[in-house]
């Protein structure tokens, strides 16, 4: 029977992922493959950021382009989809097909399982209720966010033990957590002893539950003190000194090699509202020039980004904005686009990756099929504040977080009566992260944490009500404000020093699903969801043209596409092909400020993720 199955593999022309056990190790300083010294030359791509349908072809222009492996990200909170509830199969969360697919495709496999991956990605992996549990404290030498994290690590190894290179598989090394000595430096308040304490438990729990192949570690080549575990090699995230590369690792790592940089960045992250980052393609082939000329092992971050659909965006912070939230577009100004094309940037480390190849690298696949569609009529529409009268508040006498609601991403509505007038200076210290403010129905303000807008005037007059509608833009994934990441309105609402208590009503609008658009009910300046179908004779990916729109979500046949907002830089929602129908098709869009009544919306052919507009 085993005989037949291969048999049947081998004439489908795919390369059996179980054909036979390999050996990788890291020995006298290399990297070795069956015993024989091994450069990697890698790519990052992240399985939940690109639609299932497409990862073979994502992984045939990582092959075409000269690389010889896959890395990819683990996201903790995308598999746990609630507490103690595992997805490892539907849709895009099916890791071990990703896994198999790239070994089917002739591509090692390096596991980045955190259970931190930072990664621009929603909380950098965690999921949301973490922190419901007041005696948790996350990334450190805690014992209910250990026991977390070992359930979580018991769970991961389940499905990837047997996909290991010892195995016959194609996974070849697992990272133990992810850039901590970055952590460690801003958590100086946490003795470094503790800091080590916790990241040999993470490496302890891979190795008990079945990690046998290598396992490293990556940080900034200054961070190596914090962030080294014992026993792991230390990689070098965007180290282009090689002199210093080698210094450091041989510092950490009994004084030999290997040396790669775990991160070579060939593009870099986007935030809403700021200028869309670029890194010329010369100097991604210079530098790749000089890692392969001193053989160094890379993995291009991001090789090919895709797309945050959904809620699963993540934020920075800093000082100056509080909150820097992540695009839905994650292309990264990557080798291989958003919707999967070569760029520039391919074809040059293509053209030099393979004048360092012994063989000829395959044909790069052709591009996905690209359509427009045109001006879809948008013929239903909902006033979402009416939705007070059909869904079930929660009532408290102070407002509650998203947590406490036992919400994780979306949108809630808060609301309360006044019996008596009251005006002065409304102030939401704790707004997380963007809210409209109506009084009687009427917009007064639009309040935003990444402008630091916090407070606005208000008169409220006898027997009005008040509402505050606010949308988590993404829970912050990097650095020492992690810990601080709790949703909605997070503090007591003032008026000048009054402080609003009493008959609060919260409405949960998680905006999990699509949702159903029945009627015309049309309000200006109210938060509206608009409908419409439209029917396709031929699929291909496209692109939502999304500038003369505000802010909000669009759901394409039940997908969240992920969010858009008129700062830009981005003005185009990306829509997979794999995910639109020959015959009709259903577009929601939920529009939050509603500036103008909307009619129609079309799709172009070419995505626009670079025009930033002054607000």
């Amino acid at each position: 029977m085993k005989r037949l199955l291969l048999a049947c593999l081998l004439g489908a022309g795919l390369q059996p992922v179980f054909a036979q056990q390999h050996h990788f190790e890291i020995s006298k300083g290399e990297f070795r493959y069956d015993g024989q010294p091994f450069h990697i030359h890698s790519g990052e791509m992240h399985f939940a950021r690109v639609p299932r349908e497409y990862w073979r072809q994502r992984l045939q222009m990582m092959k075409a382009m000269g690389l010889n492996t896959v890395a990819t990200y683990v996201f903790w909170n995308y598999h746990e989809t609630a507490p103690g509830v595992w997805d490892w199969k539907t849709d895009n969360h099916n890791l071990r097909e990703f896994i198999k697919l790239a070994g089917e495709e002739g591509l090692h496999v390096i596991l980045r399982p955190g259970p931190y991956a930072c990664a621009e990605w929603e909380f950098g992996g965690y999921p949301w209720w973490l922190q419901k549990e007041k005696a948790l404290e996350i990334r450190t030498n805690n014992v209910p966010f250990l026991d977390s994290c070992r359930t979580y690590i018991k769970e991961l190894m389940a499905q990837v033990k047997d996909l290991q290179v010892s195995e016959g598989g194609p996974v070849i090394m697992i990272q133990a957590e992810n850039e901590f000595g970055s952590y460690v430096a801003q958590r100086k308040d946490i003795p470094l002893a503790t800091h080590k304490a916790y990241s040999k438990a993470i490496k302890d729990a891979l190795v008990a539950n079945g990690a046998t192949v290598p396992l490293f570690t990556s940080d900034g080549s200054w961070l190596f003190e914090g962030g080294t575990i014992e026993g792991c090699l230390p990689t070098a995230n965007g180290e282009d000194n090689i002199v210093n590369l080698k210094k450091v690792v041989n510092q950490y790592h009994d004084n030999e090699g290997p040396y790669m940089v775990a991160e070579f960045y060939p593009g870099w992250l986007d935030h809403w509202a700021e200028p869309f980052p670029k890194v010329s393609a010369d100097e991604v082939t210079k530098q790749t020039e000089k890692y392969l000329k001193e053989d160094v092992s890379f993995n291009f971050y991001m090789v090919h980004g895709g797309t945050n659909f959904g809620f699963t965006s993540g934020a920075n912070y800093d000082k100056q904005h509080d909150i820097q939230p992540d695009m839905t577009s994650y292309d990264y100004d990557a080798p291989i686009s958003e919707a999967g094309w070569a760029t520039p940037k391919y074809k040059a480390i293509r053209s030099l990756l393979q004048q360092y190849s012994k063989d000829s690298l395959p044909p790069v696949p052709a591009a996905l099929p690209v359509i427009s569609i045109p001006a879809i009529k948008l013929d239903k529409t909902e006033d979402v504040l009416a939705w007070k009268d059909k869904l079930e508040p929660v009532v408290d006498d102070n407002p509650l977080t998203f947590e406490d609601l036992n919400q994780g991403h979306g949108y809630v509505l808060y609301s309360r009566k006044f019996n008596q007038p009251i005006s002065g200076k409304l102030h939401l210290a704790g707004l997380r992260d963007y809210a409209l403010v109506y009084v009687n129905g009427t917009l007064v303000a639009e309040l935003n944490r990444y402008y630091k807008k916090y407070d606005c005037d208000i008169d409220i007059p006898f027997n009005a009500t008040l509402d505050i509608l606010v949308e988590n833009m993404g829970r912050i994934n990097y650095g020492a404000a992690i810990i601080h990441n709790t949703k909605g309105i997070i503090s007591p609402v003032l008026i000048d020093s009054t402080e609003i208590t009493g008959n609060w009503k919260m409405y949960k609008l998680p905006m999990d699903k699509q949702p159903a658009v029945n009627g015309k009910a049309y309000t200006a300046n109210h938060p509206v969801l608009y409908s419409g179908k439209f029917n396709l004779t031929k699929t291909g990916d496209t692109f939502l043209d999304m500038k003369n729109w505000g802010k909000g979500i669009v759901f394409v046949n039940g997908h969240n596409l992920g969010r858009y907002w008129k700062v830009g830089p981005q003005h185009t929602l990306y829509v997979p092909g794999c995910w639109l129908k020959k015959g009709a098709n259903e577009i929601v869009v939920f529009e939050q400020l509603n500036e103008k009544k909307q009619t129609s919306l079309q799709a172009v052919t070419t995505p626009v993720l670079d025009q930033l507009v002054k607000q």
